[in-house]
């Protein structure tokens, strides 16, 4: 019996040593693998060859955004989709630099994974577009389906093809979210809620069932600004009339039965198309206008990655030249420092100063794309701006296709503002909210009691009813913060307070309106806008350096890492992790829930709650 347990015991511990050497292994072939893809990765030529005659295919994934959120590894690995983010210049830079390029003799417009893109930004990529066609190359756009904000950009090809079994889905713009008043009620949560401003409608969903006319007046007022431009845009690159678009969407059941049920067909006959091509048949017609390539058995075509890689390796910037700079704002405002994607007092405040620092810039654009967030912070910046400009340095505002709230505020005290007529803006309001449980505790029988040194020692208890006092002082610092706001901008912009407050109340404004009423000064986009810091500085030769945080020998290895790993993991994975996962992990990474990360040190918000998705 002995020998029989002494044999077990050696099978054991064999089959332990077994298991410890292929764990070993394992662990080793796969640091021997990223170790060889890193030395090949930094020691091949990683330059795009690009064909002599080829098609750039245009093909923007995911959200269209100022700026990258920062880099995440884990988001990389898990998104199946592939990249969530496409930034707007990359696509505006490989338009223009393809206009000059010889090789490239057209553009495919390839917009499936398109999946988010405001107004304005869309009418930036429009004007590109526009360019590369006045350069005597055409524009082909094709695809199963084209929603609005993929047939916005389809629009301006010269050629807009659909397949036979597919067509054009337009519905026009609107606001509408969830009111959750009676759902509070029913489970009898207290939403405290001190707010200045009749239109500013933050909370509104905690406080009411339904829109309020305030919010609704001014939300009607500003989708019909974007709205027009949208159908006056594509009207005039299909040589239609804008009020066919409307009668399409209008009277769609009909005008759908009319063509028998065939979505395309009714596109064509509304001329939103130019002809039904099956995938083949627009591949041929490639094929014809750029050549084939044989061995993929298409058309000679360039990658947008591939190409944008070879227009930022083929524009070294001069060392000596004078330089405008450019800031990205994008995101909710925060405080401390955030990352890209975010809006942080600290870190944001930074770059100004590091712009107001460097010799070689005579100008600063700031480039915002924002519904605004924490007050504190939005005037830790505006006071860096207001600094800048003591020192000298001219600071242009260019807003992208949000501008609102704590994000008007810190625009306010630039030289210029400049804006795209569809810019969501203004929204010059103050807010600040504090929910408590009391009598949902009282329904299951909870009690809360107990003593305090002073009368707000349960102040920020949400177990206990609004402490009165704390009520009578947020009422107060509300007033006071809204005043603050509105002294911010009637200085900023040169205006009396009583003009201010006239068309501040937290209304929001389409940037067509804004200029109107004072709060833009000029329409245009980016460029304009650095055009402008030029003309302030004196300037007819200069370069534009997006002033960035510097990363650090670390940061700069790391993120090569992540992306060699990334690479080398992310087809493995896609078999590991089902599709249910990575469709939870998008629903919880929606940008609506941003403004929850909020943490004002006065709690006072100045945020737009709805102009994100817009």
């Amino acid at each position: 019996m002995k020998r029989l347990f002494r044999w077990v015991g050696r099978c054991i511990a064999g089959g332990w040593r077994f298991l410890t050497f292929c764990r070993t292994a394992a662990v080793n072939l796969m640091f021997v693998v990223l170790v060889a893809i890193a030395l090949v990765a930094l020691f091949s030529d990683r330059s795009p060859k690009l064909p002599d005659r080829a098609a750039l295919v245009l093909s923007p994934s995911g959200t269209i955004v100022e700026q990258q959120t920062e880099f995440r590894l884990g988001k990389q690995l898990l998104d199946d989709e592939g990249p969530s983010e496409t930034l707007l210049q990359d696509i505006i830079d490989a338009v223009d630099h393809s206009a000059g390029d010889p090789r490239i003799q057209a553009i495919y417009l390839d917009l499936r994974k398109l999946e988010n893109a405001g107004l304005s930004k869309l009418q930036e990529i429009g004007s590109a577009l526009k360019r590369f066609r006045g350069s005597g190359k055409p524009v082909i756009a094709w695809a199963d389906y084209y929603n609005q904000r993929h047939y916005y950009l389809a629009a301006h090809a010269n050629r807009v093809y659909v397949n036979p079994l597919g067509g054009v889905l337009l519905t026009g713009l609107g606001v509408y979210q969830n009111y959750y008043k009676s759902a509070l009620e029913k489970l009898r949560i207290q939403f405290h809620v001190f707010r200045v401003g009749q239109y500013k409608s933050a909370l509104e969903p905690v406080l009411r069932d339904d829109m309020s006319e305030f919010d609704r007046e001014a939300n009607r007022a500003m989708l019909g600004v974007l709205w027009s431009a949208y159908t006056a845009d594509v009207a005039g690159m299909r040589g239609v009339e804008p009020a066919s678009l409307d009668d399409y969407i209008n009277s769609f059941p009909a005008h759908l039965a009319a063509s028998g049920g065939q979505l395309g067909v009714l596109a064509q006959n509304y001329r939103l198309v130019d002809g039904l091509k099956t995938r083949d048949q627009l591949r041929e017609e490639m094929i014809q206008l750029v050549g084939e390539d044989r061995s993929r058995k298409t058309f000679n075509q360039v990658a947008f990655a591939d190409y944008i890689r070879y227009v930022r390796s083929a524009a070294p910037a001069a060392a000596d030249a004078e330089k405008i700079g450019v800031i990205v704002a994008q995101g909710v405002l925060l405080e401390g420092s955030q990352p890209a994607g975010r809006i942080g007092g600290d870190s944001l405040s930074g770059l100004i100063r590091q712009a107001r620092s460097d010799n070689r810039l005579r100008a600063l654009v700031l480039r915002i794309d924002s519904p605004g967030g924490s007050a504190f912070a939005s005037d830790q910046i505006r006071r860096e701006v207001e600094l800048a400009r003591l020192a000298g340095l001219p600071v242009v505002v260019s807003m992208s296709s949000v501008a609102a709230s704590g994000g008007y505020w810190i625009a306010a005290a630039a030289d210029e503002i400049w804006a795209a007529p569809t810019t969501v803006t203004g929204s010059i309001g103050i807010f600040s909210a504090f929910p408590t449980f009391e009598r949902s505790l009282d329904t299951i029988g909870v009690r809360n009691d107990g003593v305090g040194t002073t009368r707000l020692a349960d102040a920020f208890n949400p177990n206990r009813p609004m402490n009165p006092l704390l009520a009578q002082s947020l009422d107060q610092l509300m007033q006071q913060g809204y005043r603050v706001f509105i002294e911010r901008v009637a200085t900023g912009r040169n205006m009396p307070t009583g003009e201010v407050e006239k068309i501040a109340a937290g209304r929001v404004w389409a940037g067509q309106h804004a200029q109107a009423i004072g709060l833009v000064d000029k329409l245009g986009d980016a460029r304009d806008a650095i055009a402008a810091a030029a003309q302030r500085a004196g300037l007819v030769h200069y370069q534009v350096e997006i002033i960035q945080p510097p990363l650090s020998r670390r940061e700069r290895l790391l993120r090569h890492l992540g992306d060699l790993v990334t690479a080398a993991l992310r087809g493995p994975l896609e078999y590991l992790i089902p599709e249910q996962l990575s469709w939870l992990k998008r629903q919880l990474a929606l940008p609506e829930t941003e403004w929850l990360n909020l943490k004002d040190p006065g709690g006072l918000y100045a945020y737009c709650l709805g102009c994100g998705s817009l």
